[in-house]
């Protein structure tokens, strides 16, 4: 008898082992609502609820708006979402792990680890209060030369990198920063999703057609430097909407770096799911934030907020969650182009890599 494995429904499902982080970054909501916070970690029988769905993803990514090293379940996670046969990820701030826990990732299987950055220097260390650079990079070579003694490729190093318009200049240094590290990848992302108005300056949203063509070429140079020294750094910027007048600066030619497709949401709301550290099903980690009073965040916020979640795990299966009239509906949605009310006025949708 022939074994028909199940159709794979997910590219990935993201799941929040941990809303708990021990670092203060500036832009992040654990950080800028602490007060308001659920500071939760998943527990294994939330996490065994999700078994039965892996099957049907390629990829899990246990990561959420906390640090996955909170959870003392984490390797355990690991195993079981690998014995469902997908792929398993995480992205940390690297702060908890010494030699037994990187020693623990290579062991383990895990295929992507990510680390999180926001600068080259001692500014990554201002911005993401309660880390450190040094300690980051340190870990990156830590793992590589683990990876080397195990005769190894996995898990394959990544960096996400958080890049605040302050820091245009400095992220320039990412290639030389890494070269040599281990690091195969970085993705640079941009703060396209504002916690706080007091932050709005440090959003690279660009004002002009103008200026969105000036970074994309400026992160263009970057990709190419990269590529010099066999580092893959993809680079995600909020596209400017297309007008009828442009501005030409001397010597740049616009045409060859305005978009030429259509943006579309970089959290795949099509074939991607976001699970909470309590178990509630929401079509990205944007539109569940790690908060226990959503009135009080709004507030802060100085617009509307309202999580958005399409049911709990501890209810009814995610199958069962996925296929829901209101789920459908809301995917179907965002692929004709007719955002939903909770996803208008998002960046996200306007972000092209």
């Amino acid at each position: 008898m022939w074994f028909i494995r199940p159709s794979r429904w997910w590219d990935w499902i993201q799941v929040e082992v941990s809303s708990q982080c021990p670092a203060a970054c500036i832009y992040c909501p654990t950080t800028l609502f602490r007060k308001w916070g659920s500071n939760l970690l998943m527990s294994m029988e939330t996490y065994h609820r999700l078994l039965p769905a892996f099957s049907r993803a390629r990829m899990v990514f246990l990561q959420g708006w906390g640090e996955p090293f909170m959870n003392p379940n984490f390797f355990e996670m690991v195993r079981q979402a690998k014995a469902a046969g997908c792929q398993v990820g995480t992205t940390t701030n690297g702060m908890l792990l010494d030699a037994d826990k990187l020693t623990g990732l290579v062991h383990s299987g895990v295929d992507i680890v990510a680390f999180s950055l926001a600068g080259c220097s001692e500014t990554n260390d201002v911005i993401r209060k309660g880390t450190s650079l040094v300690r980051v990079l340190e870990a990156v070579r830590q793992l590589k030369r683990i990876k080397e003694n195990e005769g190894t490729t996995c898990p394959d190093i990544h960096i996400a990198y958080m890049l605040l318009r302050s820091g245009l200049d400095e992220i320039e240094q990412l290639p030389s920063l890494l070269a040599g590290s281990g690091v195969s990848q970085a993705v640079v992302t941009t703060l396209d999703f504002v916690p706080i108005p007091a932050l709005d300056r440090e959003a690279l949203i660009p004002s002009s057609q103008d200026e969105y063509a000036s970074l994309r070429a400026r992160m263009d140079r970057l990709a190419a430097s990269g590529r010099q020294s066999g580092l893959d750094i993809r680079c995600q910027l909020v596209a400017f909407q297309i007008g009828d007048d442009i501005s030409v600066p001397a010597g740049l030619d616009i045409a060859a770096y305005l978009p030429v497709q259509q943006p579309v949401c970089t959290e795949n709301i099509q074939r991607a799911a976001f699970i909470s550290a309590g178990g509630n099903v929401s079509p990205c980690v944007f539109k569940h934030l790690p908060v226990a009073s959503p009135a009080a965040v709004a507030a802060l916020m100085g617009r509307p907020y309202q999580p958005l979640i399409f049911g709990n795990i501890h209810d009814r299966p995610l199958e069962d969650i996925w296929r829901s009239k209101d789920y459908r509906a809301f995917r179907r949605s965002h692929h004709s182009g007719n955002l939903p009310a909770p996803c208008r006025g998002c960046l996200k949708p306007m972000v092209i890599s």
